[in-house]
C-alpha cells in the first residue's frame, strides 16, 4: 500500500521510557520504515479490533450499512441491500 502524503494533521504525543521502547522494539522486529508508520499501524490495528473500519479514501459511503455495525453492506443477487435477515 502506498504511503498517503497528503496527511494534514500532526498529532504529537508523549510516550514513558518503556512505551518508547516497547513502540522500538516493535518497529524494528516488523520493520517498519519510522516510529511515524509504526504508530499509525498500530492505531490501525487497534480501531480494527475495536471493530472501527478506518477508511483508505476509496469507500464509499453506500458501502456501509447502518444496521451492520459499520460493516460493508453485503449485497444479494439482484443488487439490493441485504438485512442479514431470513
Amino acid at each position: 500500500m502506498a504511503a498517503d502524503l497528503t496527511r494534514g494533521e500532526r498529532l504529537q504525543i508523549m510516550l514513558t521510557e518503556g512505551e518508547l521502547k516497547a513502540l522500538d522494539d516493535w518497529r524494528f522486529a516488523c520493520r517498519m520504515p519510522s516510529r511515524a508508520a509504526a504508530v499509525r499501524e498500530l492505531l490501525k490495528r487497534g480501531l480494527s479490533a475495536e471493530g472501527i473500519v478506518v477508511s483508505d479514501g476509496r469507500t464509499k459511503s453506500e458501502d456501509f450499512g447502518v444496521t451492520e455495525g459499520n460493516a460493508r453492506s453485503k449485497r444479494d443477487g439482484d443488487g439490493k441491500a441485504s438485512t442479514g435477515q431470513n
